[in-house]
């Protein structure tokens, strides 16, 4: 066992336990992290703002786990429903448009992001 956050071994967490942070309008995150990995639980809302960006330093793996929604990857829109993945290469554009809510969007980061952990 890593000797790494000794007191996130066996303790179960929640979502619904997890502080809610308003990113912008229609769109709500909270955010798990380990040493190793951050998952980032979004709701989103149909008609959100819309935001293209790119990560240079690392994949994205984006889960919908409730509604549809689709997820533009360097400008080519794909088809999302609950249970679909898609793996976002570093460096590509990317965003996603919701079409069908409540919609769940479920990313993650491996390493964490640092820009999205607790600052001390």
């Amino acid at each position: 066992m890593s000797p790494r956050n000794a007191a996130l071994f066996n303790t179960v967490v929640n979502w619904d336990e997890l502080p809610v942070t308003q990113v912008r309008p229609g769109v709500r995150r909270r955010v798990y992290a380990t040493d190793e990995v951050m998952i980032c639980h979004h709701e989103l809302e149909v008609g959100m703002t819309l935001n293209p960006h790119r990560h240079e330093d690392f994949d994205q793996l984006v889960h919908i786990a409730e509604g549809r929604a689709n997820y533009y990857v360097e400008g080519v829109a794909h088809d999302m429903r609950a249970g679909s993945f898609l793996l976002v290469p570093r460096g590509s554009e990317h965003y996603v448009e919701p079409t069908e809510g409540p919609c769940v969007n479920i990313d993650f980061f491996v390493p964490p992001r640092a820009d999205l952990l607790p600052r001390p």
